[in-house]
């Protein structure tokens, strides 16, 4: 039941009805932005939300994706219908006057919510920025790729919905946010792991621009090539033929059978058809031609990635011998294993499952953060890089892929045994993530080191840990390396 001193606002599609999250900000949970992506709707192009009649109570998020079990997610329940945002706002804001920030969440494309702990948008908001967070269709639901469904496009192409579900909330952002307060000129979005991957994506897709004006991506999964639309129908035959037989099998079944496109071990430098893929047309081309070339949105950025990326995501690998460090040598750099060797040496079963971790962290995180890096500063200067090195509290690695989340929000409740460093490095990255919402510089009313913008020939990076410095030439001969391998070029230059 709505409280009788509930924050109210009125969006051209209705009132809302939201909460008090902390003194000063109102938060308006579970908006539509689309029509609820079920039924004739599964596996289609996310279609306008319907207006409401009266006041819609906006004090809860919406349902989570169909996944699994995540506790960071407050939604309470999963649901098909899943596509919902949730803002939070400056109390008294004046229309149009505050910067926004979009948060796309992560989840490797198989999960993840707007709804995350660690993501919660109160603290940031009470600086004077409007936060976004949204849901997006992941998994089988969110990026099959069929014939049958490509046979249905008007574009003949298939795979890509969660991809089109996050354009489709950003221009709802654009055309709605201003009954919160938010300036639609200034939306800069932002982005973890899968987040920052379709940003970068988007960064690339000649059907993307003009979305956002400015991003900071963290830890994006860039630059690796994709899979090919025939490539990726082909591998959603495995689900059958029937593609309205799929169409009403529950979702909840359709979510088991997730791992025939999925597989448990995951190709470093080989495409993957359960993410975003080469469809001809939303995207044309991989990123890396297009990002080399100087063919991408061009807007200031911020970009960086974690230390430790890969030991907390292999740890479910089998991968903990000489034999199985070698298979993943041989299928993933062939031409060029024994560059690869020297790079991630391994001599030892115990030295297996480290090297792996490298290799994990360098393909899929710190190659995207460097190439993003250097495309961006060459058309824009506005260019920054950051690596984050603060290790929580007691812990014998990291810090781990996502770790730095909580720190941006200012949700230091997320990161366990936090102390008054982390708050202190929570303050200093939170501020400079607002100074560059609101300025288009992360050094704008942050106090402690200049960051300074960054320079392709220096490779430069701002560090993020236990102190606050400059750093540069991270992981340099493995990230060459990469760069050589992915252009076809000899590995050793």
């Amino acid at each position: 039941m709505r409280q009788p001193d509930a924050p109210l606002v009125e969006t051209p599609l209705g009132v809302l009805s939201g909460v008090v999250a902390r003194p000063g900000v109102a938060a308006f949970l579970g908006i539509p932005y689309a029509a609820p992506p079920v039924g004739a709707l599964r596996w289609r192009a996310p279609q306008p939300a319907a207006p409401w009649a009266g006041v819609r109570d906006a004090a809860a998020f919406g349902p989570d994706g169909p996944q699994l079990p995540n506790p960071r997610l407050r939604a309470g329940r999963q649901d098909e219908d899943c596509l919902y945002l949730n803002v939070w706002a400056p109390q008294g804001a004046a229309p149009g006057s505050c910067p926004v920030v979009v948060w796309v969440h992560g989840g490797g494309f198989a999960g993840g919510s707007g709804s995350d702990a660690r993501s919660d948008g109160a603290r940031v908001a009470a600086h004077g920025v409007v936060v976004v967070s949204f849901n997006y269709r992941s998994g089988l639901l969110g990026f099959l790729a069929h014939p049958a469904l490509s046979r249905e496009s008007p574009q003949g192409t298939s795979g890509n919905w969660g991809l089109l579900d996050q354009m489709a909330a950003l221009r709802w952002v654009r055309a709605h946010i201003a009954a919160f307060g938010g300036d639609a000129r200034r939306i800069t979005a932002f982005g973890v792991s899968a987040g920052s991957a379709s940003l970068s994506l988007m960064l690339a897709s000649p059907l993307a621009g003009g979305l956002f004006e400015q991003a900071i991506l963290q830890s994006p999964g860039a630059g690796r090539p994709l899979a090919s639309l025939a490539q990726a129908e082909q591998a959603g035959r495995a689900l059958g033929d029937d593609i309205e037989a799929l169409r009403t099998l529950p979702a909840h079944e359709l979510l088991q059978r997730t791992p025939l496109l999925a597989p448990k071990v995951r190709g470093l430098t080989t495409p993957r058809v359960l993410r975003p893929i080469r469809d001809g047309w939303l995207l044309p081309e991989d990123e890396r031609p297009v990002f080399q070339s100087g063919r991408l949105h061009a807007m200031p950025l911020i970009v960086g990635s974690n230390a430790d990326e890969g030991t907390q995501l292999t740890r479910p690998w089998p991968v903990d011998t000489l034999q199985a460090y070698e298979a993943q040598i041989e299928a993933n750099f062939a031409g060029a294993q024994e560059q690869a060797r020297a790079l991630y040496p391994a001599a030892t079963d115990a030295e297996a499952r480290p090297a792996v971790a490298q290799m994990f962290a360098d393909t899929q995180f710190n190659y995207g953060t460097r190439l993003l890096a250097r495309s961006m500063a060459a058309r824009e200067p506005r260019t920054w890089r950051y690596l984050f090195t603060r290790r929580a509290p007691g812990a014998e690695d990291g810090p781990h892929h996502g770790e730095e989340v909580g720190y941006v929000f200012g949700n230091l409740d997320q990161v366990p045994g936090a102390d008054d460093q982390d708050r202190r490095l929570s303050d200093e990255m939170m501020q400079a993530w607002i100074g560059f919402a609101r300025e288009g510089d992360p050094n704008a009313g942050r106090p402690g080191a200049e960051w300074p913008r960054y320079d392709p020939a220096a490779d430069n990076h701002l560090e993020f840990g236990d102190r606050v410095a400059a750093g540069a030439r991270w992981r340099t001969a493995q990230l060459d390396f990469l760069e050589r391998y992915h252009g076809g070029l000899p590995a050793r230059a």
